[in-house]
């Protein structure tokens, strides 16, 4: 069997054809030569060029995402400056005032796709504020609404593979774009006919480094406040920290010596940015392995808390020690911390999470007197939560600690007020896992954890979720299912529940992955000890359940 089996004469030519056209427009000579290189190797290339052109990339959960090659279906200047036309011709079309402020990482690439989106944005005949230098998304997120920008680009894959890179597009309000929003761009973007066609200027303005100041001093202000008292006991706090060879580093920095506490202790390995993120596997906290060297260091000089922030700093991972070592804190454990603490502390306002998140939140905020949301996957649907929005986080370790300076998740304010937490319990000779154990006596203990299938064909995702809609468990751990949530055609996702357990299965919006989101709930009258252990058991084999039910 060859590699063109399956494809007919007329579908090679045709696919050729496309690519031939696709040359001839593509304003990038490197790009143009790797796509001529493809057709060259033809019929052997095959499968590899018509990946390439099986579909334009779209806005997902974050944004535009995917690796860093020609083509439509990757990033390239091509790709952006369309993006980039789209994006303003919505402007326009919405008579929205205004520039355009755009930030960009170390990714390979980024600087480039930040440039071309400038050109694109001044050829147009709007302004262009360009952020001074790689820095973390919550930045750019600020920056929108602090320079009153009519909307907001990040280029940035986040904690993706080293291979990606992203185009994230904020509006006016700070907040990622959504329906119908992200498709009306889209239908812009789709209508760019030529691209060399499209105007480009080079005016583009340089943000000053003052704003990175105001954004550490907002943040600081709204996430500690000014409590000199304090000063004392965060100083006290032996932190660890790795960017994991993103962008985060310098600008957390600044702000622990804002808020008065030790420099953090950095893993030096990780230390700078390095687009090919060599200690690591993935550059995702939540992967195994990533945050080892994080770990060493942390044992080593005999650290209170360890933190990790992503590549581009919008999310925040925590370890902490315990009798058998270091142990990573899930983004669910973090966020009902945060929640409880800024409850405890005379926060009020909507308190939100997502579907696939914990339960506990729903539980716990209107025990404190304050409202519960829930809304789709995504910082785009919690920032949107309510008007009054005081906290939201997601399992994926993004929190949104002071939602009215950045509307989306911020690692570094995330960072502050997690170890603003640990000092303040230390100073009264408790732990973060201790007053996890308190919440786990007061509302039960809820375990969370996440069945995650990479897969390299997009359409094992589609059988996956086929296959468990088609053959819906009846039970989960031997409990009668009592309810079944199925939110197409809306979202692509669908909820198990049975009393104590929930399942919640929906493909990755930012990676090649279906997930599938496991919580149990235990009694604690055995104690917490007794608890977490029967939970570990119960969601091995609620994990290898659901295993089966997706055919994997």
């Amino acid at each position: 069997m060859t590699e063109t089996s399956g494809w007919t004469g007329h579908e090679v030519a045709a696919l050729r054809h496309r690519t031939e056209t696709w040359i001839a427009d593509d304003p990038d000579p490197v790009t143009r030569a790797e796509l001529q290189a493809v057709l060259a190797g033809l019929p052997g290339s095959l499968n590899d060029l018509a990946d390439r052109f099986a579909g334009p990339l779209t806005f997902g959960t974050a944004g535009l995402r995917g690796p860093v090659r020609a083509g439509p279906n990757g990033m390239n200047r091509a790709v952006v400056r369309a993006a980039a036309a789209g994006l303003c011709a919505y402007l326009d079309d919405r008579q929205a005032d205004g520039p355009v402020v755009i930030g960009y990482d170390a990714r390979r690439g980024s600087a480039d796709f930040a440039a071309e989106t400038a050109a694109v944005v001044t050829g147009a005949g709007r302004a262009a504020l360009v952020l001074p230098r790689p820095l973390p998304t919550p930045v750019l997120a600020y920056a929108v609404r602090r320079l009153d920008a009519a909307a907001g680009v990040m280029v940035t894959a986040s904690h993706n593979p080293p291979g990606d890179n992203g185009y994230k597009v904020y509006l006016s309000d700070g907040a990622q774009i959504v329906p119908p929003a992200d498709k009306e761009i889209e239908e812009r973007i789709r209508a760019v006919e030529q691209l060399a066609a499209v105007p480009l200027g080079t005016a583009a303005q340089q943000v000053e480094e003052l704003l990175v100041d105001e954004y550490v001093a907002a943040t600081v202000q709204a996430v500690l406040g000014a409590d000199p008292a304090a000063d004392a006991r965060r100083a006290a706090l032996a932190v660890a920290y790795t960017p994991l060879h993103g962008v985060g580093r310098e600008v957390l920095e600044r702000a622990f010596a804002a808020a008065g506490f030790a420099p953090p202790s950095v893993v030096a390995s990780q230390s700078e940015p390095d687009p090919a993120f060599p200690t690591v596997a993935f550059p995702n906290p939540e992967e195994p392995g990533a945050v080892d060297e994080l770990v060493a260091l942390a044992t080593s000089i005999g650290a209170d808390i360890a933190i990790a922030n992503d590549p581009d700093a919008d999310r925040c991972a925590v370890a902490v020690p315990s009798p058998s070592g270091w142990r990573l804190l899930h983004g669910d454990e973090v966020g009902a911390l945060l929640a409880d603490s800024l409850l405890r502390h005379g926060v009020r306002g909507t308190f939100a999470t997502t579907i696939v998140s914990s339960s506990l939140l729903s539980t716990l905020a209107p025990a404190r007197g304050a409202r519960a949301a829930e809304t789709l996957t995504g910082f785009k649907w919690i920032v949107r939560a309510a008007d009054d929005l005081a906290f939201g986080y997601e399992e994926a370790l993004g929190y949104a600690v002071a939602p009215g300076v950045v509307r989306d998740k911020d690692g570094i304010g995330a960072a502050l007020a997690i170890a603003d937490l640990a000092a303040e319990l230390k100073a009264r000779g408790r732990t973060l896992t201790d007053r996890l154990d308190e919440l786990a006596v007061e509302f039960g203990l809820h375990a969370t954890s996440q069945l995650s299938v990479r897969v390299d064909d997009l359409r094992e995702i589609a059988d996956m979720m086929a296959r468990i809609r088609s053959a819906t468990p009846t039970t989960l751990l031997g409990r009668a299912i009592t309810e079944v949530h199925d939110r197409l055609p809306d979202a692509d996702v669908l909820t198990l529940r049975a009393p104590g357990v929930r399942v919640v299965v929906r493909p990755s919006g930012t990676e090649p992955k279906l997930k599938a989101y496991l919580e149990v709930v235990e009694p604690v009258s055995r104690g917490v000890n007794t608890a977490r252990g029967a939970a570990a058991e119960h969601l091995a084999a609620l994990r290898a359940e659901v295993a089966a039910a997706l055919g994997v």
